[in-house]
């Protein structure tokens, strides 16, 4: 789904082919028919940006006809978790979740949390500012007192455990329901759901791809978070031929969060420190460490990178370099700065490995603050959009622009 990988990831493709020849079924769902449609066993052709609405049905399907893993949803899911009674769903807060602010046009998460836990930012996050600061559409998590599990219902029967609000919330997605969004049959969306069902389990595995049809989708994370749960509950998480395959492009993002290139986050995805005053190392890590887990052994990775980078400088007693880092002052993240161009206070940009132009959210948007700056540098192998919006763009037909 969101994918062409035929024709735009031709190398990984070819093992699609090769699965395909032992005996795997592919399928393709995209509004157009493509060369990927053409060497899949079934090509569903659903209304562009419909979906969550048949992600949807198949998260309904497997809850209503218990298809689900019942003994890895167990095992490793939050399914048995009890959620705070606070908690409000779409249904009855009449579309919205509980702690939505109409006049931020925001969500309070804190009702949203485990049953006995706090909102705080998600550990390797909270650099980044707590459950209701700066970027915190992506940086929230919960804290338990002490570090104590979580309540939880074994038997999932709970009203306010995960699975049963995840049962109630995906229950309007109804095979005529997705007919009606999707604009495809009741019977080829049941084809769909049972051919995902009848390849996964405890012999078998079902695993889903992407590419930038779900990363720039408008609901995107939303997208890849309904995939996410079609794969938990079948059990296709962390086991051979499962999971959620997102395919990069020639400039691999996944590379730019583990070498990395990104402004906020240090190798090992160590968050980059921010410019609080009289921070140490050691109030660094227990902002942003957990009490167990990955996060967990936090102290340990800090200090393995500050060694590496610092060689016998980096010593206990000077905090093994850690003032050396360099300090964010802000969300420094590619939108922030379109709108710096677009506000005149960003000059120049160096672009490497994106394409703006046509790339990103509103590209006339991208284009008129790109014209705004005083010198930009696009390196790429082919002149891209964002090279030559300057002279060959809409906005140079209409006269918005002038070369």
């Amino acid at each position: 789904m969101g994918s062409n990988m035929a024709e735009n990831h031709p190398v990984g493709f070819q093992w699609v082919m090769e699965a395909r020849l032992r005996g795997a079924k592919v399928i393709h769902v995209d509004p157009r028919y493509t060369r990927t449609s053409a060497h899949s066993h079934l090509h569903v052709p659903l209304r562009s940006g419909t979906d969550i609405a048949f992600l949807g049905g198949i998260v309904n399907y497997i809850l209503q006809n218990e298809r689900y893993f019942e003994e890895y949803v167990k095992a490793y899911t939050n399914a048995s978790t009890i959620v705070s009674e606070e908690f409000a769903d779409a249904e009855d807060l009449d579309g919205l979740f509980s702690g939505w602010d109409p006049e931020s046009g925001s969500y309070d998460t804190s009702t949203w949390q485990y049953s006995g836990m706090r909102a705080q930012g998600a550990s390797g996050k909270r650099e980044q500012g707590g459950a209701t600061g700066e970027q915190a559409h992506y940086a929230q998590g919960g804290s338990l007192e002490h570090g104590m599990p979580p309540e939880t219902d074994e038997t999932l029967q709970h009203p306010r455990c995960v699975f049963q609000i995840l049962k109630k919330h995906f229950r309007r997605y109804t095979p005529e329901a997705v007919e009606e969004i999707c604009g495809i049959s009741q019977e080829l969306f049941r084809q769909v759901a049972e051919a995902v069902c009848e390849n996964s389990g405890r012999e078998k595995t079902t695993s889903f791809v992407y590419a930038v049809g779900w990363t720039q989708h408008t609901h995107g994370v939303q997208n890849i978070r309904a995939a996410a749960i079609i794969q938990l509950l079948l059990g296709n998480i962390g086991r051979p031929g499962g999971g959620i395959m997102a395919l990069r492009g020639h400039a691999s993002i996944q590379g730019s969060t583990d070498i990395p290139t990104l402004y906020n986050i240090l190798p090992g995805y160590i968050p980059m420190p921010h410019a609080h005053a009289n921070q140490s190392l050691e109030t660094f890590i227990e902002r942003n460490s957990a009490p167990s887990g990955y996060w967990g052994n936090m102290r340990a990775y800090t200090i393995s990178l500050l060694k590496a980078w610092y060689g016998e400088a980096a010593t206990e007693e000077n905090d093994y370099c850690f003032d050396y880092l360099p300090r964010l002052t802000g969300d420094h993240s590619v939108y922030p700065t379109i709108m710096g161009m677009v506000d005149g206070w960003c000059k120049g940009f160096l672009v490497m490995g994106q394409n703006p132009a046509v790339g990103a959210a509103n590209g006339k948007l991208q284009r008129l603050a790109l014209a705004n700056l005083d010198w930009l540098v696009v390196r790429d192998l082919v002149e891209t959009e964002t090279a030559s919006f300057w002279y060959a763009s809409p906005e140079i037909e209409t006269g918005e622009l002038t070369a």
